[in-house]
């Protein structure tokens, strides 16, 4: 194993293949970035507070603090230990596996094709163009994905989500008062959404035309829908919207307690035929 204390802005380059990358910070930002390259890089260009550890195991290499557990990472709220920053760069190849905390730090990760889960206390995610399977966790981090075409999974007590252009096979959603916006773009698999909210509102714009089976519930909110296809209706408050779009190869599930949802359509796309038929919202 070889180890390497950071206690001032460096760079490190590891002429030898990566297979997992693990970084663990609380203030700052982590910038994670897949390449075609076999060789991975690391820049630290801002430090605060007490020195990293970098730690190179066989093909896995770990970018930490000392003090700062992968277990339990989400419990992690000694307010001592805040007083810290770092702001750490990586360059690895595009397969590597990749697992972020971060306590109030930003994650950004782009570019890759592995497996990448994400930990955040309060710390905000964006994730661009990744291909591999996603799974984030946070408390009142924000989550916003851009062109993910990998299976996603998110769980938040407040943090919002927002879905653009989303290609994926599968998302899967729990908030307690986060906000839900997912916009999908047709050009993966049948569409497979499931999202669950307390109070937060959800959207969804799915592609025309769309293909699935939707159902949508909340106890106490609004509903909206864009679809002449779909059933607005419900009682003593409740309400719902059902039906298929399409031959229903696809389902979309949205269930909330006090919130609102809103079903969307998206433009056709240029090379589409037209269709007729009305656009206007039923909402109930």
């Amino acid at each position: 194993m070889s180890e390497w204390s950071v206690a001032e802005p460096r760079t490190l380059t590891f002429d030898d293949p990566v297979t997992a990358l693990h970084v663990r910070i609380v203030n700052g930002t982590v910038n994670v970035v897949g390449t075609d390259e076999g060789s991975a890089r690391l820049e630290v260009s801002e430090l605060e507070g007490p020195p990293l550890r970098v730690t190179r195991s066989g093909g896995t290499l770990t970018v930490a603090y000392e003090d700062l557990p992968w277990q339990g990472f989400l419990k992690w709220f000694d307010p001592q230990a805040w007083r810290r920053s770092a702001v750490v760069s990586l360059a690895v190849p595009a397969g590597t596996p990749v697992e972020v905390g971060v306590v109030g730090a930003a994650a950004v990760v782009s570019g890759t094709e592995g497996r990448v889960e994400v930990r955040g206390v309060s710390g905000d995610t964006t994730l661009v163009a990744v291909s591999g399977p996603v799974r984030v966790s946070t408390v009142s981090g924000n989550l916003e994905a851009q062109a993910v075409t990998g299976d996603l999974r998110f769980n938040s007590v407040s943090g919002d989500l927002t879905v653009v252009e989303g290609a994926g096979s599968s998302v899967r959603a729990e908030s307690v008062s986060g906000s839900m916006i997912v916009d999908l773009d047709g050009t993966g698999a049948a569409t497979d959404v499931h999202l669950t909210n307390v109070s937060g509102e959800i959207a969804v714009r799915l592609p025309h035309p769309a293909d699935a089976e939707v159902e949508a519930n909340t106890a106490s909110g609004s509903v909206s829908s864009a679809f002449e296809d779909l059933r607005v209706g419900g009682q003593w408050g409740a309400k719902k919207i059902t039906g298929r779009l399409g031959a229903g190869r696809g389902r979309l599930k949205a269930i909330t307690v006090s919130g609102s949802i809103a079903l969307l359509r998206r433009p056709p796309a240029e090379d589409a035929p037209p269709t007729d038929g009305p656009t206007d919202k039923k909402v109930l």
